[in-house]
């Protein structure tokens, strides 16, 4: 009894804290990212009258060997629009400490892509994901990303001051 009160606790505290939350999605990657493996996420428009910000997270273990991360992501509108942006992102200290949370070897880190963005077009936005990591000197960027878990998106509303 004791430990379902517990869990409900939990839960609820986890809840409130995302309540701000319009979506949150992932997709699973096998302990790799391929250069050419495109990660999807398709939602429909939220409330187009609120204002949000948009988060890529990215999951990765000891395996990952980088101190940052280049990703390329394309933004889709209904209505045929895409926005491409090309990005790089620190994912470890000068000391080599993984930035992000999370307890063991898995980090997530909560990476900014979009502040203060209206989703005014009705219709469903895709977030389209491919990595861009390059060996020093190399053109060919790195085939199989080793350490990559997870990707995942958010869009949550913001925070109006």
């Amino acid at each position: 009894m004791l430990r379902a009160v517990l869990i409900l606790s939990i839960l609820i505290t986890v809840s409130a804290c995302d309540s701000n939350v319009a979506l949150s999605k992932w997709e699973s990657l096998p302990g790799y990212w391929e250069k050419d493996r495109a990660v999807e996420f398709e939602f429909p428009a939220p409330d187009s009258l609120k204002i949000y910000n948009v988060f890529i997270h990215v999951r990765n273990t000891n395996d990952y060997k980088y101190n940052n991360i280049f990703l390329v992501v394309d933004l889709e509108f209904p209505h045929g629009k895409t926005i491409t942006d090309t990005l790089e992102y620190k994912m470890a200290y000068p000391n080599g400490e993984w930035m992000g949370t999370g307890i063991g070897s898995i980090k997530e880190n909560k990476l900014w892509y979009k502040e203060n963005v209206s989703f005014r077009e009705a219709g469903n936005y895709n977030i389209i994901i491919t990595q861009a990591v390059r060996n020093n000197g190399e053109v060919d960027g790195v085939t199989n990303l080793e350490g990559i878990t997870d990707i995942g998106v958010s869009v949550e509303e913001a925070v109006q001051q």
